[in-house]
């Protein structure tokens, strides 16, 4: 616990610090944590200080923790984050078990989404995927494609769009990443510009939330500096 605790405290930090050097208010940037590949016990930790949102990549383990999460009675009400790449056969859970989407890049899947959201549970909030490092292997919308894949997904019910995500090329180049984070703010401005009244922007990992945040970024997901490195 003490471990978690500092590690907890060190990235709050680094946000508190960033947001000083950008004139923003620390409590406009969340800190999701990526819980992929980690145990419940871990995430229990950190829930236990304070730390209620997580990231999770794989549905299947992530199914396996929330279930069992949701059993103990020393673990407060968590806030789940599918953050992975989306199958068209896995939409359905998804909808039925997480709060937030942060990897919609298809109408397809949001409209999927949408048909399967259990009726009794608030809309499920969307965030729509960008590719500003043009990598053909990489997932997300193409930036000119964006807003009229974001006025569709806005229509659908069950829904709530709430703005976009990024995921930028693996280089510690800091311009280049500054580039990308960019295409990726200038998106969410048209889009705003537009009247979709967006107000989440998720972009900067362990590496680099620094540079996002100074780039607009209200939501940095961080698993490495919180959790240790992966096996």
């Amino acid at each position: 616990m003490s471990s978690a605790l500092e590690q907890l405290t060190s990235i709050q930090q680094r946000i508190r610090i960033a947001c000083e050097r950008s004139g923003r208010d620390f409590a406009s940037v969340q800190l999701l944590a990526v819980s992929k590949t980690f145990p419940a016990e871990a995430i229990l930790d950190m829930a236990t200080l304070g730390q209620t949102a997580f990231g999770e990549n794989y549905l299947q383990e992530a199914l396996d923790k929330i279930t069992h999460l949701a059993e103990l009675p020393t673990c407060p009400p968590l806030q789940w984050h599918f953050i992975g790449p989306i199958q068209s056969n896995k939409t359905r859970p998804i909808a039925e078990h997480f709060d937030w989407v942060h990897s919609v890049d298809r109408l397809k899947i949001a409209q999927r989404l949408a048909e399967q959201r259990p009726a009794h549970l608030s809309p499920l909030n969307v965030l729509i995927q960008i590719n500003t490092s043009g990598e053909d292997s990489k997932s997300g919308v193409n930036p000119a494609d964006a807003v009229a894949l974001c006025q569709a997904v806005a229509s659908l019910p069950k829904l709530r769009l709430r703005g976009l995500m990024t995921i930028p090329s693996p280089t510690e180049n800091m311009e280049q990443l500054r580039g990308e984070f960019n295409i990726c703010k200038t998106v969410f401005t048209t889009l705003n510009s537009a009247g979709l009244g967006l107000d989440t922007l998720s972009m900067g990992m362990s590496a680099d939330l620094e540079l996002a945040i100074e780039c607009g970024s209200t939501c940095v997901r961080v698993g490495t500096a919180l959790f240790g490195a992966r096996h």
